[in-house]
């Protein structure tokens, strides 16, 4: 991909703006964004996520004669403080002491403090198949507890047919 701007030398920065809803992409060279003004990543005046990092872990719960308190890891010794330099841990202790303040700092970055995860589009198709047999199958299990023979045998079709779509 050739510069936007001046059309001769690799687009090598590639930047995505969304102001207002509205996207815009720029595909330039590091020269023509030297010139830009904008921020280059890995530069002395670039875009540092370890800065972006750090100013998120210095999220301070603030209120009027609020006293900043010294939390420490009681297994390695390391101070909220540093690790918000760092960006990194101690120990796994850390996390359990630090915790009070790290959830509504993942809350920020996350939208939520515990992991779901994100089934992949092109293997979701198989997994959700398979997890809708197992939960067929238990609840088929179920009706032929309660002597629903009649359910029980609808059940045990739709398996089959989802069974059929998996081995193809």
């Amino acid at each position: 991909m050739v510069c936007q701007e001046c059309g001769k030398r690799p687009a090598t920065l590639h930047f995505t703006k969304i102001v207002n809803g509205e996207k815009t992409e720029l595909h330039i060279c590091e020269a023509c964004a030297r010139e830009k003004g904008e921020m280059i990543p890995g530069t002395a005046s670039g875009f540092s996520i370890h800065n972006l990092l750090s100013g998120l872990l210095d999220f301070e719960p603030s209120g009027v004669g609020a006293k900043p308190e010294v939390i420490r890891c009681e297994k390695c010794g390391l101070t909220y403080a540093q690790f918000s330099k760092m960006g990194k841990f101690g120990c796994s202790h850390c996390y359990k002491e630090f915790s009070e303040r790290l959830d509504p700092l993942l809350k920020r970055v996350h939208g939520n403090t515990v992991h779901v995860g994100k089934v992949p589009k092109r293997a979701g198709g198989h997994l959700k198949t398979k997890r809708e047999i197992d939960r067929l199958k238990k609840e088929m299990q179920a009706r032929i507890d309660r002597e629903d023979f009649e359910t029980a045998a609808q059940l045990r079709d739709r398996i089959r047919e989802l069974e059929k779509e998996i081995t193809g």
